[in-house]
């Protein structure tokens, strides 16, 4: 353990940053100008895509029939997106990051996806393919992905900072993914109870809704490792060629769920049990192994500063362990009620981020403020310290 005195000397394994006394600093400020146009864009962007959406869903399946799809389609929403924010206990993403995410597989993928399947499906039927199994198996998947891929791609492109590794690769993939699977579920199950009544609705929402939930952002996910991956590094073969892998695989998997679709129920069924459930259960050990990772990796960085006084041995341990994070807000909110509970919250959270910081500096990924941040979260953290019991 340092001194006390090497500690309040700053000999510490950081660079100059803002002290504890100083005012906050907005570390991550861009020109208003630009954060201006830019959200101006997105908004623009959505609701024109939204609008072209509405119009050829109502156009195909009419009103009824649309609000029904809307109806069911929001249930497996309810139970993707808080196993991916399961997944994401150790770090949160900013909410507007998540939002945008869904909002771009909603809204811009979906309706984009549509314009050029579409197109896709005209072209084939103009030469004779069979386009209803060729469009389903070869271009939707490769037109649909690199849709919903785009949209993690932008996230680390504009918001670097946000973008630690996989974890959060999965994380905005799958949101991304939920989006696109709500709304294609809307013009899906809306489909079918304009064609078929009722019978047909309950039909396709078991398959599409509690059969298949996690299809999509099963595929996606994959975009997401291989854009988190490259997110840890600022060279070498992996930085370009994990992204195209990863979406290479999302494309392959989508391809196999859409084939299986086509082959009749029978096909449907044999290869969900033979491959798309043991796909599943390998998707599902993969996050698990990389979230215990996520945590063994926090408390692996957050060590130096332990060494340095900035931490007890005792936090470190707790904040590795997502059991012990979670006894210790329980602890906090027993002995100082809602505002110790808050503190210990804030702790956890500036303590992760910090410890993922620190993996990206030490990769070179870490953008040149990211010296100034790591001192800022170190003095937030003896803060919220502070306001413990």
């Amino acid at each position: 353990m340092r001194s006390t005195d090497e500690v309040r000397a700053g000999q510490v394994p950081l660079r100059s940053g803002p002290t504890a006394a100083g005012p906050a600093v907005n570390l991550t400020r861009r020109p208003l100008l630009r954060r201006l146009l830019l959200g101006a864009a997105i908004i623009v962007l959505f609701i024109v895509s939204a609008l072209l959406l509405s119009v050829a869903i109502g156009v195909e399946v009419g009103g009824q029939a649309a609000l029904l799809g809307v109806l069911f389609a929001v249930l497996p929403v309810g139970i993707v997106v808080p196993a991916l924010m399961w997944l994401d206990r150790f770090e949160a993403e900013p909410i507007r990051y998540l939002l945008f995410a869904f909002g771009w597989g909603a809204l811009v993928a979906t309706t984009v996806s549509i314009v050029l399947n579409t197109g896709s499906l005209i072209v084939l039927s103009n030469v004779g393919i069979d386009a209803e199994a060729v469009g389903a198996v070869m271009i939707a998947p490769v037109v649909e992905e690199s849709l919903k891929g785009l949209a993690v791609l932008l996230i680390l492109w504009f918001r670097r900072s946000e973008f630690d590794g996989v974890i959060d690769g999965i994380v905005y993939a799958g949101v991304t993914a939920a989006g696109f699977a709500f709304a294609e579920n809307i013009l899906y199950l809306g489909r079918a109870y304009a064609e078929m009544g009722a019978q047909g609705l309950v039909g396709l929402f078991v398959i599409r809704g509690l059969i298949g939930p996690f299809a999509h952002p099963l595929f996606t996910m994959w975009t997401g490792v291989g854009v988190g991956i490259a997110a840890t590094r600022t060279r070498g073969a992996l930085r370009w060629t994990a992204p195209i892998g990863g979406l290479l695989v999302a494309m392959l998997l989508h391809g196999l769920w859409n084939l299986a679709a086509v082959a009749g129920i029978e096909g449907f069924w044999s290869s969900y049990l033979l491959l798309q459930v043991p796909i599943f259960l390998g998707a599902l050990a993969f996050v698990s192994w990389q979230r215990r990772r996520e945590g063994r990796l926090i408390g692996a960085s957050l060590a130096i500063y332990a060494d340095y006084g900035w931490l007890s041995a005792a936090e470190v341990e707790m904040l590795g362990s997502l059991r012990a994070r979670k006894e210790a807000r329980r602890w906090a909110a027993r002995v100082g009620g809602r505002r110790a509970k808050r503190a210990m919250i804030a702790f956890q959270d500036d303590a992760s981020g910090l410890a993922l910081l620190r993996v990206r500096m030490s990769h070179g990924s870490a953008g040149p403020e990211a010296p100034a941040l790591e001192r800022q979260l170190l003095h937030t953290m003896t803060r919220c310290r502070a306001a413990l019991p």
